[in-house]
């Protein structure tokens, strides 16, 4: 394939050539050579972005979101690479289910799947015998939705995982304080795993962080040299004070200027959808979560760049070479010559309308319908062939 006429991040303008799911040359006026050519019209070429923190429902939910489902939603919204939680039905507790799933996402051919296992089996909160046994491919562990409780279980499961090189990835929350305070359950959590995190030296990853405090005492373990990464969400980094559910909740607007400061000193490592498809009829039962893959982009561009003047390339970053640094993914993240051929085509001057009734998900649990925004995507490119192609 021949990308033609694409402006790059540093507002230069080239041609691409892709083969074999490589980057083979960058430059202008490359010759066609019998190549598929895309016109990009002097649309903007980011890197494939790569989601932290995804659902996809499979198995056990497929209702909500399938694997097909959940490709097409990421693809169109110019992801080419996800890392799907394990709270599924049954649990993903072991291998057999996490490459059952990467295997099914590596047919639908989209875009590229982890999955990651469970801290304790089954979320039981207590056993652990399964991390002794992973294989090397699944480096990933996580409570996603609940955290584990026990503060003894995960000083074990952190010991563990020192030992076997996996990175725990935290939902902060402490369930006993989460009813009647839901800011103090995150901020408890998230430095009593810090703590853990920097006495046995195993990674810690937060995810969806949502308060000033827990961002400052990030920033002030990542300063002592402590061996954490976090993401924020689009809709943490848009909404203050409303009332739509997800977990953790929405906060206020001091807590988005918080996280807006972290993202500017570097504390926030990336940004992640956690897109959690929901039915309506589970929706309206109170169901935690929104769809987000298909609208991470634009929520951000318009925020961060438009609204809050953070340059594009640093945006880009968040979204795709600093995730694929945390998940270990070498040759992706970059548009240079020998990377992979996974790339996003945006439009970012003309403004659009998010219509939920367009999605390409089961689900329709978005609260930017209607809003109009900034940075639509037009295509991707997973390993130099088309995956999405807006009409």
């Amino acid at each position: 394939m021949l990308i033609r006429g694409a402006k790059l991040e540093n507002g230069q303008t080239a041609d691409l050539l892709l083969r074999q799911g490589k980057i083979a040359a960058i430059g202008l006026e490359l010759p066609a050579e019998g190549e598929e050519v895309l016109e990009a019209g002097g649309r903007t070429l980011l890197p494939g972005f790569i989601d932290l923190h995804c659902h996809w429902r499979t198995p056990g939910f497929e209702y909500k979101e399938d694997i097909a489902t959940g490709s097409a939603a990421a693809a169109a919204g110019g992801y080419t690479f996800v890392n799907l939680m394990p709270n599924t039905k049954p649990v993903c507790s072991g291998a057999e289910q996490a490459h059952a799933v990467m295997a099914e996402a590596a047919r639908v051919g989209l875009v590229e799947a982890n999955q990651t296992v469970s801290i304790t089996e089954q979320f039981d909160g207590h056993t652990l015998d399964h991390l002794k046994t992973l294989p090397e491919d699944l480096k990933f562990i996580t409570e996603d939705g609940k955290g584990v409780q026990s503060g003894a279980v995960m000083a074990r499961a952190f010991a563990i995982a020192a030992e076997r090189g996996l990175t725990i990835m935290s939902h902060a929350e402490d369930m006993d304080i989460s009813p009647w305070d839901y800011r103090l359950a995150e901020n408890l959590e998230t430095v009593r795993n810090l703590h853990l995190c920097e006495y046995y030296g195993a990674r810690l990853h937060l995810c969806h962080v949502s308060t000033r405090e827990a961002v400052e005492a990030i920033g002030r373990a990542k300063r002592r040299g402590v061996p954490v990464t976090c993401e924020v969400t689009p809709h943490h980094l848009w909404f203050a004070g409303t009332e739509y559910r997800v977990n953790p909740p929405i906060r206020q607007a001091a807590d988005v200027a918080a996280l807006v400061e972290a993202i500017r000193a570097g504390t926030v490592d990336a940004i992640a959808t956690d897109h959690a498809p929901h039915s309506d009829e589970d929706k309206a039962k109170g169901a935690a979560g929104m769809v987000g893959l298909e609208t991470a982009f634009a929520v951000c561009y318009t925020k961060l760049c438009r609204q809050e003047g953070l340059e594009l390339y640093y945006l880009a970053a968040l979204m795709s070479r600093f995730p694929a640094a945390i998940l270990g993914l070498a040759g992706k993240g970059r548009v240079e010559v020998g990377a992979d051929a996974d790339l996003t085509l945006v439009e970012l001057d003309t403004p659009f309308t998010v219509d939920r009734e367009a999605l390409h998900s089961k689900s329709r649990n978005c609260p930017y319908h209607g809003l109009t925004l900034y940075g639509r995507v037009d295509a991707t490119i997973k390993g130099g062939r088309l995956s999405y192609r807006r009409k």
